[in-house]
């Protein structure tokens, strides 16, 4: 009878037993799959701190100044971005200015307003010019302490705000603007001239019009270029993310930045600059994708997200080294 019930009791616990080790199994399982996603979500959250992008301030530091004037410059050297990007527009007589023609109706109070269509050489035109943007700026200027960038509203050509910003930062980006009467007729080559002369080494062209950035690159093989993806205005689908060999940066609207397009232009060797970011929330998710650029008109707000995102992610315990 001993030996029987001893049997019973043995056979009674291994059940008991294996339930005990499936169990721990189980729950061995589950807490690795926790660490595991734990740690993925760290690594998305946090790996662009080991090659941050570049903060590009959009016309300089344009939330606090008016924007492609020597204030904004100035403010965003400040603030010691990596990299800014000037508008490239070109007047009726060929001068390059820092300047949209968005920005020139906002100043002219006159929709239709382009650059090209204005002269330097007409004294009233350029006063008139010079005198509208200062009362535009005197009205968004409240605090009397910040006047003083009024000594510094002036827009500048091209070469002057080169003079300024190219050795200050790490990239500069020239967007040029292509429009009514010249359109890309020699503005490749003025470009570039403009360049040479400033002997900006750190300059990057881009624009919207692929038959300029292709004139830009038969040109010089000297200078980086890049084209602009972006949905198509009239049909509304992405424009053709593989489309011109020699350029070595793909600026793409921030909207359409997904891990796969990333993949696909880091594949090519192309770096991608995501424009133009101006929220926290889309900030923040190009720093989860891993983008080489960031361009804002709110480069303060940019700078502090980063700071703090970074501060908690090496407080979680990421670390620099891969």
């Amino acid at each position: 009878m001993e030996e029987s019930a001893w049997k019973r009791q043995v056979e009674v616990k291994k059940p008991e037993n294996l339930l005990a080790k499936m169990e721990m199994v189980v729950a061995n399982f589950f807490a690795d799959g926790i660490v595991l996603v734990g740690a993925e979500m760290l690594l998305r959250k946090c790996s662009w701190l080991r090659n941050p992008p570049l903060v590009c301030a959009h016309g300089g530091e344009s939330s606090k100044a008016f924007p492609n004037t020597m204030a904004a410059y100035h403010i965003a050297l400040d603030s010691q971005v990596d990299c800014i990007e000037i508008d490239v527009s070109r007047s009726s007589d060929g001068v390059l200015f820092a300047l949209h023609d968005r920005d020139l109706q906002q100043i002219t109070g006159n929709s239709s307003s382009r650059v090209g269509y204005f002269s330097t050489k007409s004294y009233f035109t350029f006063d008139f010019v010079m005198n509208e943007l200062t009362k535009t700026i005197q009205n968004e200027i409240k605090d009397l302490h910040r006047r003083s960038e009024l000594n510094d509203i002036n827009v500048p050509t091209v070469e002057d705000a080169l003079k300024l910003v190219s050795s200050s930062v790490r990239q500069v980006v020239l967007d040029a603007k292509v429009g009514p009467p010249s359109y890309e007729r020699g503005l490749a080559k003025d470009i570039l001239s403009t360049i040479e002369r400033t002997e900006c080494k750190n300059c990057l062209v881009w624009a919207k019009s692929d038959s300029l950035v292709r004139d830009v690159i038969k040109l010089s093989s000297d200078v980086t270029v890049g084209y602009i993806v972006m949905k198509d205005p009239s049909t509304g689908a992405r424009t053709h993310l593989l489309r011109m060999r020699g350029a070595g940066v793909v600026g793409a609207y921030h909207r359409l930045i997904d891990d796969k397009l990333v993949k696909i232009l880091h594949g090519r060797n192309k770096k991608v600059f995501a424009w133009t970011v101006d929220d926290e929330v889309s900030m923040q998710k190009m720093l989860y994708e891993r983008i080489d650029a960031i361009v804002t008109g709110n480069s303060t707000l940019l700078q502090r997200l980063m700071q703090d995102v970074g501060t908690q992610c090496l407080e979680d315990g990421f670390s620099l080294s891969a």
